[in-house]
């Protein structure tokens, strides 16, 4: 598969230095740029990552997230971690907290491509995307029970939703690291791919994600989660809502007079 030629940004999400932005059309690629670090995450980068899922152009309708070198993310950068009082942590966790809720509930829908370390707050990072690609290489740990230390970026929040409370209990107390066949098993992952194949993928993904209707796309993001966690009565009249302005919408008209008049292909195994 041919990936398309990414331009570099220019402006305020190219001063982000350690971070590569690109972008193809509809469809941007974002690149963690600390691979002598394993892209562990350190403050400046989760700064960093805040500031480019909310300045967005306009035209980007889809996000693929990967990792420089052998590593997607290592997780939090111990090196640069200090001590702090308890107030000091809550607010350097919360500041965690609001970068990956811009990913998950920003704008337009993140596929992450992941390969080798997922670890700890990279496993968080992960979590907070809405597609994952793994190749091969993927292996899922969350150390922090032998650090120490407890998950902080959301951690607690995002992966039991996606394996269950019991199997990331398992990790975090045992230190269980997790190989690319049982994450994706286990639901960490959507789709396994070989190794060097992943951004490929991701890219397919994230090109046919940018053809759906914005507003579409934003409920799955936004309404579906949200639901998720209602009673199901509640649940429910949150979901005729959203049906009803989906379907209200003036581009979802015409994809369904596309569909009606046979200028739309129906639904058929790839």
């Amino acid at each position: 598969m041919t990936l398309p030629a990414f331009t570099p940004v220019t402006g305020l999400l190219a001063s982000l230095d350690l971070l590569q932005i690109g972008l193809a059309g509809d469809v941007a690629h974002l690149r963690l740029m600390r691979a002598t670090k394993r892209n562990a995450l350190n403050d400046t980068l989760v700064r960093q990552l805040h500031t480019a899922f909310v300045h967005w152009p306009a035209e980007v309708r889809a996000v693929v997230l990967s990792g420089e070198g052998d590593h997607f993310c290592a997780g939090l950068d111990l090196s640069e971690m200090s001590e702090r009082s308890t107030f000091e942590g809550v607010a350097h966790s919360r500041m965690w907290h609001a970068t990956m809720d811009a990913i998950q509930f920003g704008r337009v829908p993140v596929v992450a491509v992941l390969h080798g370390a997922v670890v700890g707050g990279g496993l968080e990072l992960a979590s907070a995307c809405h597609l994952r690609v793994a190749e091969a290489t993927t292996f899922y740990g969350l150390p922090e029970g032998q650090r120490g230390l407890f998950v902080g970026g959301g951690g607690s929040a995002r992966v039991p939703r996606l394996i269950g409370v019991a199997r990331m209990s398992d990790m975090m107390l045992t230190g269980r690291v997790l190989d690319a066949d049982e994450g994706q098993a286990a639901g960490l992952s959507h789709y396994l791919v070989g190794q060097g194949e992943g951004l490929a993928k991701a890219v397919a993904l994230a090109r046919k994600v940018a053809s759906n209707s914005p507003l579409s796309n934003f409920a799955v993001m936004q309404a579906l989660p949200r639901i998720a966690d209602l009673a199901q009565a509640d649940g429910l009249f949150v979901e005729s809502l959203m049906a009803a302005i989906a379907q209200g919408d003036d581009s979802a008209k015409q994809r369904m007079r596309d569909f009606l008049e046979g200028r739309a292909g129906k639904v058929a195994k790839a």
